[in-house]
């Protein structure tokens, strides 16, 4: 009875002090493995790591710092058995074959990146600043480079460049020296430099010309209007969806395929708007043979001022769940 009444003040001051903390928690374990169920389950797993250590914190550390060596020590550690997350554009180069449907890759086969929706690790509104780096930092480009690094070596990058922890504070974090964060963090600049695509301009999500870009796509899609789509796709657009190896790339081959395979007839298909990855998106619905509109997975656009350039589709029905939508949609 004495040990619950002396934990009970314990366990109040611990979240007091740490919860504060979870949402950019979740979003650097996603950065770090690129799921958002995945980075939801290790964020609990270091905040009972943190909690079962939690009378032995001395405070030589920030309680910030703190939690962010035992989460990104939880990351590594999940992150040693696990194949790295990919979208269909880091397996292969864009599809060039003969005409034909898009074939899905076998279950388990490929493990594939994940949006992360906005509403998850939405910033205070009153603190501008803080909510463009983390969209700059949650882009999906950026996570699907990010997987590409070995793991230590994303984890420096993000740590430094991301949260702007110092050389010193990231080498307390890993348990290593200055001198490998330093020259860690070069090499994985020098990867990036390789994997990423040449910066554009890309507007926020909450840039009117982006939203009219979404509402654009998501009118292609429920009034089965091809012609709509070029209207909204950048000449040089690329198409990609998961689990599909093959993707596109300009907008004649993206439209071609989304018209003659994907569009369907109206009403086949509604989109609700929403954000991830600090870009606009949607979840999707797709009518099935009983008339329902069933949840089929989510749509995230790369909006610039000159048109979209990027749709990443991610067939998982449970994501519409994730966003907080319903798996049904009433007629």
């Amino acid at each position: 009875m004495t040990s619950h009444l002396r934990a009970a003040p314990n366990r109040d001051r611990f979240t007091t002090e740490t919860e504060r903390f979870r949402r950019e928690l979740l979003a650097h374990c996603y950065r770090m493995v690129g799921s958002a169920h995945d980075a939801e389950d290790l964020v609990q797993e270091s905040y009972l790591r943190a909690w079962r250590s939690y009378s032995g914190y001395e405070g030589r550390a920030s309680i910030r710092s703190w939690l962010y060596k035992i989460a990104t020590n939880v990351c590594l550690t999940a992150l040693k058995p696990r194949p790295i997350r990919v979208l269909p554009s880091g397996l292969t180069g864009s599809y060039d074959g003969p005409d034909r449907p898009p074939s899905p890759v076998a279950p388990g086969e490929v493990s594939w990146l994940e949006p992360l929706p906005d509403a998850w690790i939405a910033p205070p509104a009153d603190d501008p600043a803080a909510v463009v780096v983390e969209r700059e930092s949650l882009r999906l480009a950026l996570i699907a480079s990010l997987q590409h690094l070995p793991a230590r070596q994303r984890a420096i990058l993000i740590l430094r460049e991301v949260l702007a922890f110092s050389a010193a504070e990231t080498a307390e974090i890993l348990d290593t020296t200055t001198a490998a964060v330093k020259s860690g963090l070069q090499r994985a600049r020098a990867r990036l430099d390789e994997l990423k695509p040449e910066p554009e301009k890309l507007l926020e999500p909450t840039d009117q010309r982006a939203r009219a870009l979404l509402d654009g796509y998501i009118a292609a899609f429920e009034r089965s209007d091809a012609g709509l789509l070029e209207q909204v796709l950048r000449t040089d657009a690329t198409l990609e969806a998961t689990p599909f190896r093959e993707w596109q790339a300009g907008r004649a081959m993206c439209v071609h395929m989304l018209d003659a395979y994907v569009l369907g007839t109206p009403g086949d298909w509604r989109m609700i708007a929403t954000t991830a990855n600090g870009q606009p998106a949607a979840v999707v619905y797709h009518r099935d043979a009983d008339g329902a509109l069933r949840a089929d997975g989510a749509v995230v656009l790369t909006p610039t001022p000159t048109g979209v350039s990027r749709v990443i589709k991610f067939h998982d029905p449970a994501l519409v769940a994730t966003f907080g939508f319903p798996d049904v949609l009433a007629h």
